[in-house]
């Protein structure tokens, strides 16, 4: 029984460098998504606090949302999650790309 249980770590490390536990992520009732929230749950995924599913449910996010977060903070850091900027960090990975 014990080898289909998920061993998950106690915390993770967070985009600041801060420990980020299950209480300390953004409340589920979250509705104002800043960058700092998104990359929070980003790097709880990521550091294997959160599955993917679990933090689409607990956060009500598509599947393609969630994705898309993960996408900017592979391509550009922080910075590429801010909504103000996506078509500036787009063109610029797409610049990127072709040479």
């Amino acid at each position: 029984m014990l080898e289909n249980q998920k061993i998950r770590p106690a915390q993770v490390i967070g985009p600041l460098g801060e420990p980020l536990t299950l209480d300390s992520l953004p409340p589920a009732s979250t509705t104002r998504w800043v960058v700092r929230r998104k990359a929070e749950v980003v790097a709880a995924v990521a550091g294997g606090l959160l599955s993917v599913d679990e933090a689409c449910q607990r956060y009500t996010l598509s599947l393609e949302e969630f994705t898309s977060w993960q996408r900017a903070v592979d391509r550009s850091g922080m910075p590429g999650l801010r909504v103000t900027r996506i078509k500036h960090y787009r063109d610029q990975y797409e610049r990127q790309q072709r040479y």
